[in-house]
Parts: structure tokens; C-alpha cells; sequence
């Protein structure tokens, strides 16, 4: 595995996703230690010279105008944490909070924060040693960043909150920490705040959510491809001169995508042949999965920004001799993307949901009904297009923004906040949902071409019948279907099936 190196500056979402998913290996760089050490030194001059600074020498958000005595500063950190540690519902998977660990690393790394290499470096060596700590996933409004969210995670660097280490039971944090052979580290002054003030709870439920996305459009490309030829669709609509006078450029990358998939087919038609024009969920599939995509590279271009800025509060700048209390812990700009992002992903499974409808429906596909040969007797995948109805059901209640709405917190200080971490997710729970809906379209797909003859396939489409094959027989006798969907789920997001795919749709 590829060693991610942080430096604060240039983490790309790939690289978050892999050390989040796959745990990549981190480790920290020289310069970031010594940005790192440029700001913790203007902390302790500050100190030195009891000058008033927001966060170091002063409480928090309506305490800010509170003086905090010396010999208080240590017990204010620690406070800080146990305090704001109140989320609630179930847990953050560990992928993500793996993610809000070298997102929150990297943001400290960048050297505004004013904290010491040393505390940033356990987060990284807890990450490198597999301690997780458990963090509920209610309870951040997005404003002063994800506080509680990050707070239940700084807990486990003071040895206090609860963790996991490989995966094993809940135990305590300290008890995790002993068990890799590391030590709490004691906060100093401004360090509790450096760590919960930031956007990395959104943040990693985008890093997340995007890159199944992405992985999950090319699937949707090739879906559509299956159940194009299974309805005997026709590729005209797909010719570049399309593409040429509505130049967005997703929708040509879909309609390549299409062509390359379908080149060879035998059961693809020509206008006229069977009908002049074929319905939009196949006709307009260049155009809608085309929208998604270029909406999707909208989201993670924000997403990469904001995953190398610094989002702490106050910000110190060494060079500039200046401590400024602004607002770049406010989640706004990813809040909008991430409601985008449920948003785009409910329209790739809306336009699924239809192409399956249209290949268990007889009256619309030529084919059998519910594609089996024995229909009365057997219902076929009948209930397969029902779960896919009930999950793009379910995928507009979660697609509602959540960054439209506002709610006052701490004395109406923050008096304006982001949602932007029940946007993202939300947004994973959609594209969860858009797994499941597609691998019911290519469950579908593979049966209606066994009933026309995978022989008369293309060579790629034929390709994936194959695959799914290899995962799920076909379908003889009506059997339980959800373990069939479960393993086309599952084996989707695979990295090996990824290359695959990738090197499948290259033209």
C-alpha cells in the first residue's frame, strides 16, 4: 500500500478514500511539522504574554469574553471535550471515521492551528495502528464545524470516550490506546479547540459517498448498456453528432460509454426495425446519467478544496504575526454539495428503477413476464422491481436538502448553521440505496438475456452477463432473490471489479 503523505496542502479524495476504506498507511511531513511549529510558538508567546486571544486565553463560543486563569487552561481543554462529547444514535462506521481522522489530521497539518506536532502524529499513529474510536453519528448542526462529532474522537487521544481497536469490542479509550502501545497526550492550551473546530464529519461522509458515486456511475453506464440490448433498444441515439450540438461533457463521456458497451450486439435494433424511437429511460440514458456525472464532478471539486483548507477557529499566521476569528469552520459550501450529491444519486436509481420496470413488464418488453417462463407458477423477479420501487421511494424522502434549514445554537451565537453532516448522511444513504437498485438492474438485465440468447450479446455486455453469472445462477425456479441482490451489492465496489470496469469501458 502506497503511504499517504500529509502535508496539508494536496490530500486528494482518492488517497482519503483509500487510507478510510483500505487502510492506507499515513504518515506526516517535515514541512507540515514545521508549520505546525511556527503557530503552536506564537500560542505560547501569547501566553507568555497573558495577551487576550479567543480560544487560548479565553472560553468558548458564548464564553468568549471569559478570562480563563492559568493554572485553568489544561482542565479547559479537557473540559472542552467531555462537554461538547454529546452525540447520539448509532455509531459512524469505521470507514468513516477513519476518514474524519486524516481529514482532521490533514487540516491541522496545514499550520494555522496552533497545535503541537506531537498531538497531531497520535492521531495519525492511531490511525496507523487500527484504534477507531466510536463516535455517534447524531448530533452536529454543522456550524462551529462537526463539535461533538470531533469531540467524541479527540476523547480517545486524552485516553478518556470509547474505541476500537481491528475492528474488535467497544472498550475504553485509554485501554485502546495501551493495547497498540500508545499514550494519552495531555492538551495544552488552544489544542481541544484546534481539534473539534472543523468540517471533517461532513467531510468524510463526502469522501465517502462521492467515490461509491463515481464507482457507481460507471455502473449505471453499464446497467443501462444490459438493459438496453435486453429490450432491443437502439444505439442511433447515442451517435456523437448528439453529443457534438449539447456539448456537456458527461453526456458524451455516457454516450461513449454506451457505444463501446454495445459494439457487436446482435439484439440492438435500427429505427424502424422494431420501433422508430425507444422510451426515455433508454433513449435519454446519455443525457441523465450525463447530468449526474458532471454534477458529481461539481461535488468533488468542492469537496477537494475543502479537504486541504484549514477550518479551525481562531487561525494564527505566522508570517502575518496575525490571529484572526472568523467563520472557516462553518460547513456551508460542502452542506449545498452533499444535498447535490443525495440529489444526483436519486436520479441515476429513478431512471434504473424505469429500465427495470420496463424488462419485467411484458406489455413494454416483448419478454416474458417478470422474466420467467413460468409465470403463474412462478413470480419470477417480480418483487426485485418492487424493492427498487421502494428504495428510489425512499431515496426522495432522504434527497429533501437539509442545508435549507437553520437552527440557533449556543445562546444564538451561532445563530446560522450548515446541516451540512445530516446532508452527508443523507447522501450516503442514498447512494447506498443506488448500490442496491442498479445491482437489481443488472440482475435483470443478465435474466432477460438469457431468455433472448447471451450469445447474441456484444462483447463487453456479455462480458458482465458472464460476471454476474459467476456471482448469481440464473433464475430456473422462483428462490429467495435478496441474497442474490446482496452478492451483486457487495461485489460492486470491490477494487479488483473496479479496474475491471474501468478497463472495460475504455473505447
Amino acid at each position: 500500500m502506497e503511504t499517504v503523505i500529509l502535508t496539508g496542502d494536496d490530500l486528494d479524495i482518492e488517497q482519503a478514500y483509500h487510507v478510510a476504506h483500505d487502510h492506507y498507511p499515513v504518515a506526516l511531513s517535515e514541512e507540515a511539522a514545521n508549520k505546525m511549529a511556527a503557530s503552536r510558538a506564537m500560542v505560547t508567546r501569547y501566553l507568555a504574554e497573558g495577551k487576550s486571544v479567543y480560544g487560548v486565553t479565553t472560553g468558548f463560543g458564548r464564553f468568549s469574553d471569559v478570562l480563563i486563569p492559568e493554572d485553568k487552561r489544561q482542565e479547559l481543554q479537557i473540559n472542552l471535550l467531555r462537554s461538547h462529547s454529546a452525540g447520539v444514535g448509532e455509531p459512524f462506521g469505521e470507514e468513516i471515521v477513519r476518514g474524519m481522522m486524516v481529514l482532521r489530521a490533514n487540516a491541522l497539518a496545514k499550520g494555522y492551528s496552533g497545535i503541537r506536532e506531537s498531538v497531531v502524529r497520535l492521531v495519525i499513529d492511531m490511525l496507523n495502528r487500527g484504534v477507531v474510536p466510536v463516535i455517534p453519528s447524531q448530533g452536529s448542526v454543522g456550524a462551529s464545524g462537526d463539535l461533538a462529532p470531533l469531540a467524541h474522537l479527540a476523547l480517545v487521544l486524552i485516553g478518556e470516550g470509547w474505541a476500537q481497536v481491528h475492528g474488535g469490542p467497544k472498550i475504553p479509550g485509554g485501554q485502546a490506546l495501551k493495547s497498540v502501545g500508545l499514550e494519552p497526550v495531555i492538551l495544552e492550551a488552544k489544542e481541544g479547540l484546534a481539534l473539534i473546530n472543523g468540517t471533517q464529519a461532513m467531510g468524510s461522509l463526502g469522501v465517502s459517498a462521492s467515490t461509491q458515486a463515481k464507482f457507481l456511475g460507471l455502473w449505471a453506464d453499464v446497467a443501462a448498456s444490459l438493459s438496453i440490448e435486453a429490450l432491443r433498444g437502439i444505439p442511433m441515439a447515442f451517435h456523437p453528432q448528439v453529443a457534438l450540438v449539447r456539448p456537456h461533457p458527461g453526456q458524451r463521456i455516457v454516450q461513449q460509454h454506451l457505444r463501446t458497451m454495445l459494439e457487436g450486439s446482435h439484439l440492438v435494433t435500427e429505427p424502424g426495425e422494431l420501433r422508430m424511437q425507444d422510451a426515455y429511460s433508454l433513449r435519454a440514458t446519455p443525457q441523465v446519467h450525463g447530468a449526474c456525472l458532471d454534477a458529481l464532478g461539481h461535488v468533488q471539486e468542492v469537496l477537494s478544496r475543502e479537504i486541504n483548507s484549514a477550518t479551525d477557529n481562531p487561525l494564527l499566521f505566522p508570517e502575518e504575526e496575525l490571529v484572526i476569528s472568523a467563520g472557516n469552520f462553518h460547513g456551508e459550501p460542502l452542506a449545498l454539495v452533499l444535498d447535490y450529491l443525495a440529489i444526483l444519486a436519486a436520479e441515476w436509481a429513478n431512471i434504473s428503477e424505469r429500465r427495470i420496470e420496463r424488462m419485467v413488464n411484458p406489455a413494454l418488453s416483448g419478454l416474458p413476464p417478470f422474466l420467467t417462463r413460468h409465470g403463474g407458477v412462478f413470480s419470477g423477479l417480480m418483487l426485485a422491481q418492487y424493492t427498487a420501487a421502494s428504495l428510489v421511494s425512499e431515496n426522495k424522502v432522504w434527497a429533501h436538502p437539509s442545508s435549507v434549514d437553520s437552527i440557533p445554537t449556543s445562546a444564538n451565537q451561532e445563530d446560522h448553521v450548515s446541516m451540512g453532516t445530516t446532508a452527508g448522511r443523507k447522501a450516503l444513504m442514498v447512494v447506498n440505496n443506488l448500490r442496491y437498485v442498479l445491482s437489481i438492474e443488472l440482475l435483470c438485465g443478465a435474466q432477460a438475456c438469457d431468455l433472448l440468447g447471451p450469445e447474441h450479446m456484444a462483447p463487453r455486455t456479455h462480458a458482465v452477463y458472464q460476471w454476474i453469472r459467476q456471482l448469481v445462477p440464473p433464475l430456473e425456479a422462483d428462490r429467495p432473490l435478496a441474497p442474490d441482490i446482496e452478492r451483486i451489492a457487495e461485489a460492486l465496489l470491490a477494487s479488483d471489479t473496479i479496474n475491471w470496469l474501468e478497463n472495460l469501458l475504455m473505447a
